[in-house]
């Protein structure tokens, strides 16, 4: 039985207000998933729970770097139901233009990784006993910019990196759980359109058109690694 076929199974999904973790958090509700999700933004959680219009969507407002609100999430999972899924999909830019690595301050380059490497370790920590139970799945949200050099992306894409790395050696630790980094590729996001501030980046897929690489991610369980969307469509095509 795959992670997807739990079908009263809980999922915790990190900022699911906007953007893939939105669709997502969607996708699963459709599935029959329950969905607890969080958001820095409170209106805009609460807003995304209103559209949804789901009794199994859980909002938990708060921010993912803050230990009592990590708490808060893998609590309200647990009471939920039987917890299956965690996407690590909440991460953080860092300042917009986005400064050379030479230029980077400190305390910005340490926020970049509290959101984006500290935290899913974290949540992991304290989910892993749940998730190891039922033989849940861990989802780390990647980038293109993980494992290519772009200059100006030497915060964001090295915390990607790192969480990347985390990801693998979890996977070696826990062979009983599905440990996945999934990139999406670029989306028309407000997170992207940051990165590229001025430019039109109208051009870009829209967050639902990747969920469903990460829902075949999910129905197939492969060996644990890391795995682009578009690779995963274009094996879903020719399946």
């Amino acid at each position: 039985m795959t992670v997807s076929q739990h079908i009263s199974a809980v999922a915790i999904i990190t900022g699911g207000s906007r953007g893939f973790g939105r669709a997502v958090a969607a996708a699963l509700l459709e599935r029959g998933w329950t969905v607890v999700t969080d958001a820095r933004r409170t209106d805009d959680l609460a807003a995304t729970a209103a559209e949804l219009d789901s009794a199994r969507l859980i909002p938990v407002p708060g921010d993912v770097t803050q230990p009592a609100h990590r708490t808060e999430l893998v609590v309200a999972a647990l009471d939920a139901g039987p917890l299956r899924l965690l996407v690590n999909n909440a991460s953080l830019l860092g300042p917009s233009p986005q400064p050379r690595l030479v230029d980077y301050l400190t305390a910005d380059l340490r926020a970049v990784y509290d959101t984006n490497v500290f935290a899913p370790l974290a949540l992991i920590q304290a989910a892993v006993p749940a998730l190891a139970a039922g033989h849940g799945a861990i989802v780390n949200i990647s980038s293109d910019a993980a494992v290519a050099a772009y200059e100006g992306w030497g915060g964001y894409g090295s915390s990607k990196a790192a969480l990347d790395h985390l990801t693998a050696i979890l996977a070696t630790e826990h062979p009983d759980l599905g440990v996945y980094a999934f990139d999406p590729g670029d989306m028309r996001t407000e997170m992207h359109q940051a990165a590229f501030p001025g430019e039109d980046i109208s051009d870009r897929p829209e967050p639902e058109s990747v969920v469903p690489a990460l829902l075949r991610l999910l129905d197939t369980r492969p060996v644990a690694g890391r795995y682009r969307a578009q690779d995963l469509v274009a094996v879903g095509a020719d399946a």
